[in-house]
């Protein structure tokens, strides 16, 4: 089975712009947790019913991300949200954002989720079923860009 990343289109909103009128860095990570959540919906669920099915958190250990092109107040952005790597215990994320206006790439987002039990918070190993649902959207990372970039010339 091939990968499809999961996309969501979001407009950049008044409360995520800066003085400058430029989307502020700390506004990407609500658009990273709204693709996130969707891509839990379309794989299985809520958010909250899949861990809570697994009695599980998925907490976030590690965030990366690399900012390419000022997005503005009222830019359409698209978001890809796909699995790059399933260990043990955690799971590798990318959030690879798309200025539609012009097919750059605006940000490429990373994040490391660890699977820990609900009870003790300690980190245990990612449920097999967890894991099945989600291995439609498990990528490579420089396929999924190729195709990404794509959407408008370069897309660089």
């Amino acid at each position: 089975m091939g990968c499809g990343p999961f996309t969501i289109d979001e407009y950049v909103r008044w409360s995520d712009v800066d003085r400058a009128g430029i989307i502020f860095y700390g506004a990407y990570v609500r658009f990273f947790e709204i693709a996130e959540m969707e891509l839990f919906r379309e794989a299985g669920g809520s958010y909250s019913e899949v861990l809570g099915k697994f009695d599980i958190d998925l907490p976030r250990v590690h965030l990366r991300c690399d900012f390419k092109y000022p997005a503005r107040l009222e830019d359409q952005l698209r978001v890809a949200a796909y699995f790059t790597r399933f260990g043990t215990a955690s799971l590798g994320i990318n959030f690879d954002v798309i200025h539609l206006g012009t097919g750059k790439f605006a940000a490429l987002g990373h994040e490391v989720l660890v699977c820990t039990d609900r009870n003790v918070t300690q980190s245990r190993p990612v449920p097999g079923q967890l894991l099945e649902l989600l291995r439609p959207y498990k990528c490579d990372e420089a396929r999924v860009r190729a195709s990404l970039s794509g959407l408008a010339g370069d897309g660089r």
